[in-house]
C-alpha cells in the first residue's frame, strides 16, 4: 500500500489502492531504466574535441527491435494492469448494491448542491431537501448518487473515498459509495471550470446513522416551516 495516499474510508478504496500500487511498481522501474539509458547515451555520445558527429545507419531488424520490443513489453504490462483492475471496475461501476440513501449532486460555477431523497426514497418529490457544499451521509450505509453539471465540466473528487467522477453538462452519471468512518472530509472539483475553480470546495460529513436520521428530520422540518412562513405584514391564519 502506498503510504503517501490519503486515508481511505471507502469500502472499495482498498481495491483501488491495490491497483495504484501495481501501477506504481510497474512504472517506477521503467522510469529509472529510461532515465539511466538517457544519461548513458548523453555521456557516451557527448560532444568531444576533434570528433565530428556522424550518421550511424541501422538495419530494419535493428530498428524493429528498438521499437517493437519496448512496445511489446508495454503491451504486456498494460494487459496485466487491465486484468488486475477489471474486477475493481466491475465493483465500482457495474455491480451497484442496493442503496440506503439517494442523492443528486449538482456542480455549478462554483459550488456543489446536494439534493436528498426524503422518506419516499425518490428524487423530485415534495419531501426532498437540499444542502450547499455540505454532503451529509450515514456511515456504513450505501449512498447512491446522480451526478450532474449545470454549466460547464466539473469533476466530483473526494480523496478519502477514492472517488473522482467527471460531471458533464446534459448527462446524469450514476455512482455509489459507502463511507466506513465518521468525520469531516474534503470535497473538491478536479476539473478546471473557470476563474473560481480553486474555491469550489465542499465538505463530506460522515455521521452515525442515528445522527443522520436526526439531522435529516430537522432539515425537513426547517424546510416545511420556511415554506409555510407568512410574508412580512401578513397575519397568521
Amino acid at each position: 500500500m502506498l503510504s503517501e495516499l490519503p486515508e481511505n474510508i471507502s469500502t472499495f478504496g482498498g481495491d483501488i489502492d491495490n491497483v495504484l500500487t501495481i501501477i506504481w511498481w510497474i512504472t517506477i522501474p521503467w522510469l529509472v531504466a529510461a532515465e539511466a539509458a538517457l544519461l548513458y547515451l548523453v555521456v557516451k555520445y557527448r560532444a568531444k574535441d576533434g570528433v565530428r558527429a556522424s550518421w550511424l545507419p541501422a538495419s530494419a531488424r535493428q530498428v524493429a527491435i528498438w521499437i517493437m520490443l519496448p512496445a511489446a513489453l508495454v503491451t504486456v504490462f498494460d494487459v496485466y494492469i487491465e486484468v488486475c483492475s477489471a474486477s475493481v471496475w466491475h465493483t465500482v461501476k457495474e455491480e451497484v448494491p442496493a442503496h440506503d440513501q439517494l442523492v443528486r449532486i449538482e456542480g455549478r460555477q462554483f459550488a456543489w448542491t446536494f439534493t436528498y431523497a426524503g422518506e419516499d426514497g425518490l428524487l423530485d418529490t415534495e419531501d426532498d431537501f437540499t444542502t450547499i457544499n455540505e454532503l451529509y451521509v450515514p456511515s456504513n450505509k450505501v449512498v447512491r448518487f446522480h451526478l450532474e453539471a449545470l454549466d460547464v465540466l466539473h469533476s466530483f473528487w473526494v480523496p478519502v473515498l477514492r472517488l473522482k467522477q467527471d460531471a458533464v453538462p446534459g448527462r446524469t452519471i450514476p455512482g455509489w459509495f459507502e463511507a466506513t468512518r465518521e468525520g469531516d472530509y474534503e470535497i473538491a472539483c478536479a476539473e478546471l471550470c473557470g476563474a473560481g475553480h480553486t474555491v469550489m470546495k465542499g465538505r463530506l460529513k460522515v455521521v452515525t446513522p442515528e445522527r443522520f436520521l436526526d439531522w435529516s428530520a430537522t432539515t425537513i422540518e426547517r424546510k416545511r416551516l420556511a415554506q409555510n412562513k407568512p410574508l412580512i405584514g401578513q397575519e397568521q391564519p
